[in-house]
C-alpha cells in the first residue's frame, strides 16, 4: 500500500502507547483482536499480511489529518521540535478492552515490565495462533479473565494489580459493559465511566480514552509529561501552582485535572497528539 499521508510505523509502535508488538527481521508482528498482524514500512510503502487495507488504515489512524493536527498543536518551539523529530507518529486505535487492562497493569511499571506482564497473561489465558512458524497469543477475552483467580494473575507478575484486573473483568462481564459505547459519550462523561473500574485513576482513564476510544483531547500525565510541563510550560501556569508541583513527585487529582484543562485550552481538540509527541520527545532526549 502506497502512503499518501505522513506516517512512521516505528515511531508509532515505539512511543509507549502499545505493548504487544515486536520487530523481527525488519517486520513488525502484533496481535490485534483475533488477528496476527505482520507489517513493515519502506519509505512511503507499507507492506502487510493477514489483515485488510481498511484494517491498517483504521488501526494506525491513517485517516487522521496529521497535517491539520500538527498545525493546530504547533503552539511553541518545544512542541514544534517534537513534531519535527517524530514526524509521522500517529495515535493507534487499540481494542478498548485490551487497552484498559494494559494500562491498569502499567501503573508504576517500566515499559519492559508491562510488556512481560501482558505477554504472560496472553500466554496463560489467551488462544495460541501459529503464524510464520512462530507462536502468538490473543489477548484473553473478558470472560476468561473474569473467571481467572487472583493468584493465577499474580503468577503473571501483576502483584497488587491482580485484584484490580480481576475486579474490572468481573464488573465488565457481570454488567455486560460494552466499552465501545464510550466512544459515543463526551470526553468527561466517558472518563467518569472509566473511573468506576477498579484500578483506574485519571491517568489510566486518559490513556484508554486517547489510545482506544478516539478522545483526542485526552491528555495523560505521567512523570515525563509533568517534567515537560514544569520545564517548558511553567510560565503559562500560575506560579503558586507550579511551585506546589515542584515540591513533590506525585500529582494530586486536582493538579492532574488542572494540567489536563490547561493542555486542552492551550493545544485544543488534539491535545492528546501533543501529549504523545511531547512525551516521546522528552523521554528520548536522554
Amino acid at each position: 500500500m502506497r502512503l499518501a499521508v505522513p506516517f512512521d510505523l516505528d515511531f508509532s509502535l515505539c512511543c509507549g502507547q502499545v505493548f504487544r508488538w515486536r520487530k523481527i527481521d525488519g517486520w513488525w508482528y502484533g496481535v490485534v483482536g483475533e488477528n496476527v498482524v505482520k507489517i513493515c514500512q519502506c519509505g512511503s510503502e507499507l507492506k502487510f499480511e493477514n489483515v485488510s487495507q481498511d484494517f491498517v488504515k483504521n488501526y494506525f489512524g491513517l485517516n487522521d489529518d496529521l497535517a491539520e493536527i500538527s498545525l493546530c498543536i504547533a503552539k511553541d518551539e518545544y512542541v514544534q521540535k517534537a513534531l519535527q523529530r517524530f514526524e509521522g507518529l500517529r495515535i493507534v486505535r487499540q481494542v478498548p478492552w485490551e487497552c484498559l487492562i494494559s494500562f491498569i497493569c502499567a501503573t508504576y511499571k517500566s515499559i519492559a515490565a508491562i510488556e512481560l506482564m501482558l505477554k504472560k497473561i496472553s500466554v496463560k489465558y489467551g488462544e495460541k495462533q501459529v503464524f510464520d512458524g512462530m507462536d502468538f497469543y490473543t489477548f484473553p477475552n473478558v470472560e476468561k479473565l473474569a473467571y481467572a483467580s487472583e493468584n493465577g494473575l499474580k503468577e503473571c507478575g501483576l502483584g497488587y494489580r491482580a485484584k484490580y484486573v480481576l475486579a474490572t473483568a468481573k464488573k465488565i462481564h457481570g454488567e455486560k459493559v460494552n466499552l465501545e459505547d464510550l466512544k459515543n459519550l463526551p470526553y468527561l462523561e466517558a472518563r467518569e465511566k472509566l473511573l468506576e473500574f477498579s484500578g483506574v485513576g485519571l491517568k489510566v482513564a486518559d490513556c484508554v480514552l486517547l489510545f482506544s476510544l478516539r478522545k483526542l483531547e485526552a491528555f495523560p500525565v505521567d512523570v515525563w509529561v509533568k517534567r515537560v510541563i514544569l520545564n517548558h510550560y511553567a510560565d503559562k501556569l500560575p506560579e503558586p501552582f507550579v511551585q506546589k508541583m515542584r515540591n513533590h513527585n506525585s500529582l494530586t487529582n486536582g493538579e492532574y485535572i488542572k494540567i489536563g484543562d490547561f493542555a486542552r485550552n492551550y493545544f485544543g481538540a488534539y491535545a492528546g497528539y501533543a501529549q504523545e509527541y511531547l512525551y516521546h520527545y522528552e523521554r528520548t532526549q536522554r
